[in-house]
């Protein structure tokens, strides 16, 4: 398919590549210390011999150890051991067929979060452990809606903190978007069922809903988290209509302990990958979809507003592989 000449370009389509530049950009140099950890890894065996048996099997061990998942990673060797690759492979070779395996994992979960508009409010409402960066992901999310043209509104269900209610005011100030809160270590549920509440009388879009941090093993926590939503449905039987659950990428291994134990408390349908800029270990990405099948709705690589992004499979797999576009 041929470009379209400048002259005739779309308007518009100009900005729209230079957000996509500038996307790819914060997305590879977030990625930076994930592929650079894989692929020092990779450079290292490869410079040792040929892509013998042994070679393979050190190149497996060092994509397990960057937490791609085991089942990727015996992927990517049965393709090394039994593809077409001469005894010479160069390490920029093994990544390509990283980044192939990878987009192929994260193919089925890499969905956007649809916005179901015949829900007034479409209640989002937002979950995950201390820390994981689940009130500044919904402030962001609420800018990128008001930027759509959708009025929102944020409820500040984490009661348990005062500085969480104060943050997102902030946000929501920032965003224009309606705010609802309560007094610190007022009732998370209550506070929920007066925010749907609202939302339905002001006609609100999108209700994004925040929730206290709270620690998977946890069970009293965790009951709290169900009454927040068996009280939602006191208001709105379909709600929440999206439950999203922010996982914080530095946690490794532990996100997928948080996706098993979230999931069968409050059926979570989207997962959120903040902090993809502070790890080498990304790859976990990978290993979440394999086991979950979950869709991934949006990757975060900063704090920025546009540090937050809908997932891409192969953005991602070739950003992970230290890749160009």
């Amino acid at each position: 398919m041929q470009e379209t000449p400048q002259e005739h370009r779309p308007e518009g389509a100009a900005e729209g590549g230079e957000k996509r530049a500038s996307w790819w950009r914060r997305l590879s140099g977030g990625l930076k210390r994930s592929s650079s950890t894989l692929g020092e890894a990779i450079a290292h065996v490869v410079a040792k011999r040929q892509l013998d048996a042994a070679t393979i099997d050190d190149i497996e061990d060092a994509l397990i150890r960057a937490d791609l998942g085991g089942d990727t990673a015996a992927r990517i060797a049965t393709e090394l051991r039994y593809g077409r690759f001469k005894s010479s492979i160069t390490p920029e070779e093994i990544k390509e067929v990283v980044a192939a395996e990878v987009e192929k994992a994260l193919l089925d979960v890499a969905q956007p979060l649809v916005v179901d508009e015949t829900k007034k409010p479409f209640v989002i409402l937002v979950a995950g452990v201390n820390g994981s960066g689940k009130t500044t992901t919904i402030g962001k999310l609420a800018a990128k809606f008001r930027a759509e043209g959708r009025s929102v509104m944020l409820a500040a269900g984490d009661t348990f903190r005062a500085a969480a209610i104060e943050q997102l005011k902030i946000w929501a100030t920032r965003s224009g978007a309606d705010f609802l809160a309560r007094e610190a270590g007022a009732d998370a549920a209550g506070l929920a069922f007066d925010a749907v509440t609202a939302a339905k009388a002001r006609g609100s879009d999108i209700l994004l809903i925040d929730t206290a941090g709270r620690l998977q093993n946890r069970s009293e926590l965790m009951g709290e988290l169900e009454k927040i939503v068996r009280v939602i449905k006191k208001v709105d039987a379909s709600a929440p209509h999206a439950v999203l659950l922010v996982l914080d990428a530095t946690v490794g291994q532990n996100a997928l302990s948080q996706v098993e134990i979230f999931r069968k408390t409050v059926g979570v349908t989207g997962l959120v990958m903040t902090k993809l800029d502070g790890t080498a270990r990304g790859g976990i990405l990978v290993a979440l979809a394999a086991k979950f099948a979950l869709p991934v709705n949006y990757v975060g690589v900063g704090e920025g507003v546009d540090d937050l992004a809908a997932f891409s499979a192969r953005d991602f797999a070739r950003a992970i592989a230290g890749l160009d576009e």
